[in-house]
């Protein structure tokens, strides 16, 4: 005799492992209304009156969010964060339609005072692309397929 709980394998849906989803990428910034700026300067559709809120987020096309925080609200949950030295927070790329766009972009950025990081360039890889840093240091890249 057999008790069916403890032998029936159930159905596959309830069986199977969880797997985690990517579903937003997170930028601690030290100063949330220059980072705000320069990413509305991307194009990314930030509402209005945002730079007054400690935590804010934008759903993206495709459905992923990328979320700032500050660095006050960080430490408000935990107190012993510190700012990273010697690196990069995290790399963000953007697709730009074309290899002009790229220059363009870039030189948008640049002219409205965000560091270059590396000027535009045909990449081996096929790409046109070059990066800037955002308010926080972090490199931004931007590409497009090679013409």
């Amino acid at each position: 005799m057999t008790v069916s709980y403890k032998t029936w394998v159930g159905h596959r849906a309830y069986c199977r492992p969880m797997t985690p989803r990517l579903d937003a990428i997170s930028i601690i910034t030290a100063d949330l209304a220059a980072s705000l700026a320069f990413y509305r300067r991307l194009g990314l559709d930030i509402p209005a009156g945002a730079e007054s809120a400690p935590h804010v987020e934008v759903t993206l096309p495709g459905g992923g969010r990328l979320l700032w925080d500050t660095e006050e609200v960080i430490r408000s949950f935990d107190p012993d964060w510190q700012r990273p030295a010697g690196g990069e927070r995290l790399g963000l790329a953007f697709l730009c339609d074309s290899p002009a766009e790229v220059d363009a972009v870039y030189a948008d950025l640049t002219g409205a005072g965000h560091p270059g990081h590396l000027e535009p360039w045909d990449a081996v890889w096929g790409q046109r692309y070059a990066v800037v840093l955002d308010p926080d240091g972090c490199g931004v890249s931007l590409f497009a397929g090679a013409a």
